[in-house]
């Protein structure tokens, strides 16, 4: 048996049952192997010889005696993780942990088991895009809870399970990142052309406009459940307009078909044409307020397989062409219009819109300028639009205006880096190109600053020094990230990696996908800069902030440097921190306690943002914020709370003031509505007119609308509410 080995008297491994088992070399090789296999390391012949000779070495060093020995099956493994640490320890560390795996499984499935019971019966807020009161969205955050433990136990180090259970790093979503990949900018025009497979069964190219919002509907709710985070479908204006070109010449035809000939005595054939001109566009515009009314019922009433709401987002605004502009339009004017009974109608969460703003097209007194009034009329009645400008000043608006490229934002707030066709992480040449449809993210994980501020200060470090350790931490899991997904196959998202929904996204079911997490994006997530600067000095990000600037200077050298190191491409991104902000003040308090103006409330503060309780003009509060707008350019919003009831003057100058800015704007209302009689106010909690306090709320999350109240309670966390409860700005 000891074909590997030199031990020649008799050895016994003594079981936890108390019985024994002749010593075998071929049983170490075989647990080593699997536990190699597990860590994706390859070992040869050799590395095995050499692994069961320490083995048999240390044997020997601590039995000397003569005769019969018996080793204790514990002792045995810690003999074997000896002579694995010293020259494989990737295999090391897998051997330790599948072997420790029945004492932690029991005591993680009992966790688990527990936090089963809890969504069971009381449900769960860490996500406002979930109702948990629904078996299908339980039993989806049960195996959400499992695969986190998963994650934890198998591929965090150490070193990285104590960084995120103290709360120096937070790594989103945790439950799905070993899984998939995260938010998107799907090509589905690329999709539909020439038609496509999907659930083994072919569609062809639509051949009407009301035929492609169904199957565009099919297509982002199959394939939005196989990713995590934002599904952004861009420019779906341009999209949908080819579609309503063929529906109008199906129109035009239908009418002389169907017209009454004497109903044509005495009009021109000018006339007949113009009546059927006038027929076809209103056939087609009826199309669009019911493809549009259809994706909002689809989009905020069946949940996804993967227990959720999909995050949808669609952008829109610059399409010139007559269909283009009719698509903007319509689209608008029916989420302005709402959904519901008559008289009891209000607005959806699904999808987001946001409006893309080119000033030489949006400008006062240019060819799209009633786009841009049917934007700012919707977004005063519901929010939504945000608004993104392509023609102000920094990053996104720099894409536009050089290479005519729009960096449609992910989800709430993400942005791509660039990649370009030929040169990949820089241009080539002058004739090289940005491309930024079909690509997506591989996920963010945030800096806690507060934390390791206060930890550089309580052991005398220098805090550039234990931040340099966190960013290195942050990198080494987007790298370890990137080449397990790698690993993936086609067939896990086959819309996106099979039928062209990604960019190079033509591969077979069987192939991996390594070849297109090249033109993915790694954010580095950002929270509480103003309780950094509070700890600091004392003074918000309102009365200083040169500090965090300065911070924020050196986190974005570092990640640049880190960048083209690795030949990944990496992103600095200011966290909408949702649960995140309410658990970032427990972490802390856990460890330093109540600190005023950093820990003393329920929640901190998100990205860059002021805070949201400063008595500030939304002005003030779009400077305040222009300084740290360029330092995270993977993923920020700006947005301000207006103070005014509907006020279409106050957010058009506002609106345009922050387009000037470069920035990406959300207008911030606090939307009521009476569920018994139709009533609707900002910000009420009892209904003036029927005194009924059956309200349905909905608050700006942070880059996205939610659900503060419905039906008596509410989705957002303690946390939030309590920081929705103190708005002054935001």
């Amino acid at each position: 048996d000891n074909m590997w080995g030199g031990i020649v008297r008799n050895v016994y491994v003594l079981k936890k049952d108390g019985t024994k088992e002749e010593y075998s070399s071929q049983k170490i090789v075989s647990a080593v192997s699997k536990s190699a296999d597990r860590a994706m390391v390859d070992l040869s012949e050799k590395d095995f010889e050499n692994i069961v000779s320490k083995v048999e070495g240390k044997i020997n060093e601590l039995f000397e005696k003569e005769g019969t020995i018996s080793i204790p099956i514990l002792k045995m493994h810690n003999i074997v993780e000896y002579a694995l640490d010293s020259s494989y320890p990737a295999v090391a560390k897998s051997y330790r942990d599948y072997r420790n795996y029945k004492t932690d499984f029991v005591d993680m499935l009992d966790k688990v088991y527990k936090r089963s019971q809890s969504i069971m019966y009381i449900g769960d807020k860490e996500n406002s895009n979930t109702d948990s009161a629904l078996v299908a969205t339980k039993r989806s955050l049960i195996f959400n809870e499992l695969n986190k433990s998963l994650y934890k136990k198998f591929f965090l180090n150490k070193e990285e399970l104590e960084a995120c259970k103290e709360g120096y790093i937070y790594i989103h979503d945790m439950s799905a990142r070993r899984d998939t990949m995260n938010c998107c900018l799907f090509d589905v025009a690329n999709v539909l052309k020439g038609g496509f497979e999907m659930g083994n069964l072919w569609y062809n190219e639509p051949k009407s406009l009301s035929v492609a919002f169904d199957v565009i509907g099919d297509i982002v709710l199959s394939t939005a459940a196989q990713q995590y985070g934002g599904f952004t479908l861009p420019e779906i204006d341009k999209v949908l307009a080819p579609y309503a070109e063929k529906s109008y010449e199906k129109y035009v035809k239908e009418f002389y078909e169907v017209i009454s000939y004497s109903a044509l005595l005495n009009v021109t054939v000018s006339g007949v044409n113009e009546k059927a001109h006038e027929y076809a566009m209103n056939k087609v515009h009826r199309d669009f307020e019911q493809g549009f009314q259809g994706w909002e019922y689809k989009l905020n009433s069946v949940g996804s397989s993967r227990g959720d709401y999909p995050f949808i987002t669609m952008t829109i605004g610059l399409g010139k062409e007559r269909f283009e502009k009719m698509a903007a339009i319509t689209m608008l004017q029916v989420h302005q219009e709402g959904q519901g009974k008559d008289g009891n109608k209000k607005p959806v969460l699904f999808p987001k819109i946001v409006f893309l703003y080119d000033e030489k097209l949006h400008g006062e007194g240019k060819e799209l300028e009633d786009v841009f009034e049917a934007g700012i009329e919707c977004s005063r009645r519901t929010m939504y639009p945000d608004w993104l400008s392509l023609t102000g000043e920094g990053y996104v608006p720099s894409m536009y205006k050089k290479y005519g490229e729009v960096i449609s934002p992910m989800g709430c707030r993400a942005f791509l880096s660039p990649w370009y066709e030929k040169g990949g992480l820089d241009p080539l040449d002058e004739t090289d190109k940005p491309v930024f449809v079909g690509r997506f993210n591989l996920g963010a994980i945030s800096l806690n600053l507060p934390m390791i501020y206060a930890k550089a200060d309580k052991e005398n470090k220098d805090f550039y020094e234990v931040l340099d350790y966190y960013l290195e931490m942050i990198r080494q899991l987007h790298i370890k990230t990137y080449d397990y997904l790698g690993e993936m196959r086609a067939s896990t998202n086959p819309m996106a990696y099979c039928e062209g929904g990604f960019y190079g996204g033509n591969l077979k079911h069987t192939d991996k996908i390594r070849s297109l997490l090249k033109t993915a994006t790694m954010s580095f997530g950002i929270t509480a800069l103003n309780e950094l600067q509070k700890l600091h000095n004392k003074k918000s990000l309102v009365d200083d902030g040169d500090f965090a600037l300065e911070v924020m200077e050196y986190i974005n050298k570092k990640v640049v440097e880190f960048k083209y190191e690795d030949g990944k491409l990496y992103a600095i991104y200011g966290t909408p921190a949702e649960s995140l902000c309410g658990l970032q003040v427990q972490q802390f308090r856990q460890l330093h306690g109540i600190i005023e103006g950093v820990s003393d409330r329920e929640y901190v503060s998100n990205s860059f943002h002021c805070h949201v309780a400063e008595d500030i003009t939304p002005i003030q509060k779009q400077d305040l914020e222009n300084r740290f707008w360029d330092l995270h350019n993977g993923g920020k919003i700006q947005y301000v709370k207006y103070p005014i009831n509907y006020n279409s003057d106050a957010i058009r100058t506002l609106v345009r003031r922050a387009m000037k800015l470069g920035f990406y704007e959300g207008v911030n209302l606090a939307l009521s509505y009476c569920d018994d009689c139709g009533y609707e106010e900002l910000n009420m909690d009892v209904c003036p007119k029927c005194g009924s306090s059956n309200l349905t709320k909905i608050d700006r999350m942070n880059g996205y609308l939610s659900y503060s109240r419905v039906k008596g309670d509410s989705r957002l966390n303690d946390a939030k509410m309590a920081e929705i409860k103190e708005r002054k700005s935001m």
